[in-house]
């Protein structure tokens, strides 16, 4: 190997491991240094290629809050996260048309004269 490919090598290599290092300071990497590769909801577990399938939530929705302890975080499956979001967005959906007067649960009730019914019978 000539001198110029061994050093093109070697600068690949260190900046292979500088980008390492970098993702590694992420919140997603050291969450799954942190926790079990276990989504928190579904309870599925992951390894090798899956792993890509598990990420990170944020508790209280802020992805820039991330406390070096991991108190903000919880892994989550897609299926799960993306069932988390929107669980909030139906949330934020209900309390502001529960501010404008509308009706937020069901309004027929098929029992309503059921007792006049059963008394006409008799």
């Amino acid at each position: 190997m000539a001198k110029s490919d061994s050093s093109k090598l070697d600068k690949v290599v260190a900046d292979a491991r500088r980008a390492s290092e970098l993702r590694e300071q992420g919140y997603r990497e050291q969450a799954l240094k942190m926790y079990p590769h276990v989504c928190g909801r579904c309870g599925r577990e992951f390894s090798g290629k899956n792993l890509r399938e598990l990420t990170v939530h944020h508790r209280d929705h802020n992805h820039d809050n991330n406390p070096p302890d991991g108190s903000n975080w919880e892994l989550l499956c897609l299926y799960c996260h993306d069932n988390e979001h929107q669980r909030q967005l139906e949330a934020q959906q209900g309390s502001s048309s529960a501010s404008s007067n509308k009706p937020t649960g069901a309004t027929f009730n098929p029992f309503a004269d059921l007792k006049s019914l059963l008394d006409d019978e008799k």
